[in-house]
Parts: C-alpha cells; structure tokens; sequence
C-alpha cells in the first residue's frame, strides 16, 4: 500500500490518511532537534504500515533537514531499533 504522508506544521504532526481516517505522529522543535512524541494510529489501521510510514516520514524530513531527532514514542524508538540506518539521528534526551 502506498501511504501519503504530509507535515502539518500548524499542528505539529505527520499525518497519513487512509480511507477517511487519519494517523499521526505528535513532533515538538527543541533546541534544534525535532522531538517525535507519539504516535497515533486508529484500531481501523493497525496492521497495515501506517505507523511505520509516519515514522520513516519523520524520520527522513528530519534527516533532509539536518535536523537530530528525540524519540519519546516509545513506537519511534522500537521503529528506530528495526532500522539502525537512522540510529545516526538519534540525540540523546537533555
């Protein structure tokens, strides 16, 4: 499935929508990192790599921005775990 993903700097968040139902990923700037603080993906879209493509998303925006990451999602972290080629990013939480 190919899943669109757009930032949506007014909410601070990615967002996928599929079907008429949106998931997102909650971001906060923080001292030059982007902070990846949770991940929400509705019971109608679990199990179809909504959650993973939000994630890669982030992640990717971030690394196009040359910009660290905090991941307090503990999905980003686990995300981040499967794919170490964004490990680099990671910063360490003040």
């Amino acid at each position: 499935m190919n899943i669109a993903v757009h930032d949506n700097p007014a909410a601070r968040r990615f967002e996928a929508t599929v079907e008429g139902v949106t998931a997102y990923i909650d971001y906060r700037l923080v001292d030059g990192a982007l902070v990846l603080v949770h991940t929400e993906v509705p019971a109608a879209l679990e199990g179809r790599g909504v959650g993973g493509a939000l994630v890669r998303a982030a992640l990717e925006a971030a690394q196009a921005k040359g910009l660290p990451i905090v991941p307090v999602c503990p999905f980003v972290t686990a995300y981040i775990r499967r794919h170490p080629e964004f490990a680099k990013l990671v910063r360490a939480r003040a």
